[in-house]
């Protein structure tokens, strides 16, 4: 919540998003005339919907002011969307049968000087008899095409203004088809929403807002991921850690269940920090951050596991092979699945999803699996970090242990890379590596860096099934094992699969 919202100097209005308002700081300010631009496509029509459909629910007097769509058209989307809208809420200002018509064309006077000033003279009439609280003007572009030049649109529109009622807020839609911006136009409005499409190369389209102007209003800055779903739009507004207070979480350890590697982590994970798994494809990453799920779900915390790669019956069915339970847990409550596809998710939706997690199901434990496909998720690697850096503040002041997968590229030796870094962003560090020994690939896991407490340094052979998660004494007969070609310090002993 914004803390300017929390002073009521400003009687608000809801548009009838949820999300928006949340951006707006509480509402749209009541009484006042707003700006929604954006191409066709964007939402505009649906967003204008909702507003009126909040009006009715609250028993207010709502105009709906077409000018391009006829009324049946506009009744046909919000029944799709499930708005409960009346006929008798439109007003079709369009073009009539005979002015289409070949004999009614003007041919000595411009459109400009008859028909503008009709439409407009029919919106303030509609206007003085119904006296509405809530007005949508859809669409300016056909004020704009109509007034020929910029001075006698502003007029028109300065006109609207001032005819309206003091307690009626105005939206106006704008679909971007002039060529240039009108900057004048963003002057005269209290406020001006942008909403935007962002075509990617392969996957859905994203779509985002953003609030350019709100005067005398504190709100949320920035572009805001949203979606029309059926019902509406749906708006995420972006994630600020600063905004949610710290909790004091008991200190007691995440413990993952094999007690060698409780001992390599120095005790366990601390609850709220984030701990990055980090090695090569099919090492055991996945493996060992749901152990530690499992655990704490064991132990009656509610868990959540976001999955970009693996698909949710593969996962439950390796799991099983392992150990865990997974599927038990999951039709206990005590652990939630949710399988996302990076083409169709935007960082927005996934940060809310985690968010709702956190304080609707009082999620406690988290797995992001993995980095790599939430980085396809998102609009630009360099924005990975920054959207990354606000959603582990906020899960560490909340209290949750945070596991992050990170795959790197290539199998063995100085090849590996990663697609990014952010270990520096990560408070726990365990390094995943293959190794060759005596003609045998095993597996190694030592933890790099810990920022609350001591940890083990050595590095210990990790072994998958059957049946169970091991992990093995220290390999101090070994060196230069995360390098993957280590040479033995005693090779006339003929090693098993585990040191000691």
């Amino acid at each position: 919540m914004l803390d300017e919202q929390l002073v009521p100097t400003i009687t608000r209005c809801s548009s009838g998003c949820p999300g928006l308002d949340d951006v707006l700081g509480g509402g749209l300010p009541l009484g006042h005339f707003y700006l929604i631009e954006g191409e066709p496509g964007t939402g505009k029509t649906t967003l204008a919907l909702q507003f009126v459909a909040e009006g009715i629910k609250n028993g207010e007097k709502v105009l709906y002011v077409t000018l391009s769509e006829s009324r049946d058209e506009l009744l046909a989307v919000a029944k799709t969307h499930g708005l409960n809208i009346d006929g008798s809420a439109v007003l079709e200002v369009r073009p009539s049968e005979e002015d289409l018509k070949p004999e009614g064309q003007y041919t000595v006077f411009h459109p400009a000087e008859v028909e503008l000033s009709d439409r407009v003279q029919a919106i303030m009439g509609e206007v003085d008899r119904r006296k509405p609280n809530r007005l949508v003007i859809d669409a300016l572009s056909e004020v704009r095409m109509l007034a020929k030049d910029p001075l006698r649109y502003r007029r028109q529109v300065l006109s609207l203004k001032e005819y309206a009622p003091k307690n009626c807020t105005v939206l106006l839609l704008d679909d971007r088809s002039s060529r240039y911006a009108d900057l004048e136009l963003h002057s005269i409005v209290h406020g001006v929403m942008s909403l935007d499409r962002i075509a990617r190369e392969y996957g859905k389209t994203m779509r985002r807002i953003e609030v350019t102007k709100l005067r005398g209003c504190a709100f949320r800055e920035g572009y805001h991921d949203y979606l029309i779903r059926s019902g509406g739009i749906v708006v995420f507004p972006r994630l600020i850690a600063a905004e949610y207070g710290t909790l004091h979480e008991s200190m007691t350890p995440a413990k993952s269940g094999i007690h060698e590697l409780d001992i390599l982590t120095g005790g366990g994970l601390g609850r709220g920090t984030s701990t990055l798994l980090i090695g090569p494809a099919g090492c055991g990453k996945t493996t060992l951050a749901l152990r530690w799920l499992t655990t704490a779900a064991e132990n009656g915390e509610q868990t959540a596991a976001f999955i970009f790669e693996e698909t949710i019956g593969t996962l439950m069915l390796r799991a099983a092979g392992l150990g865990m339970d997974l599927k038990r847990h999951v039709q206990s409550d005590r652990m939630q699945i949710f399988h996302l596809d990076p083409a169709e998710v935007s960082p927005g939706e996934f940060s809310d999803m985690v968010r709702q997690a956190v304080e609707t199901q009082n999620v406690r434990a988290i797995l992001i699996d993995s980095l790599n496909g939430f980085l396809q998720a998102m609009p630009g690697e360099q924005f990975l970090a920054l959207h990354l850096h606000e959603l582990l503040t906020y899960l560490n002041n909340r209290g949750i242990l945070t596991m992050m997968i990170l795959a790197q590229m290539g199998l063995v030796g100085s090849s590996m890379h990663t697609p990014i870094d952010v270990s520096y962003l990560a408070d726990n560090i365990l390094v995943l590596r293959y190794f060759e020994a005596l003609g045998n690939v095993r597996q190694a896991i030592s933890m790099m860096k810990k920022r609350s407490g001591g940890h083990e340094r050595s590095i210990r052979e990790l072994i998958l099934g059957p049946d169970r998660i091991r992990v093995g004494a220290p390999l101090s007969d070994f060196q230069g094992i995360l390098s993957g070609s280590p040479t033995s310090l005693a090779p006339q002993i003929e090693r098993g699969p585990l040191n000691g």
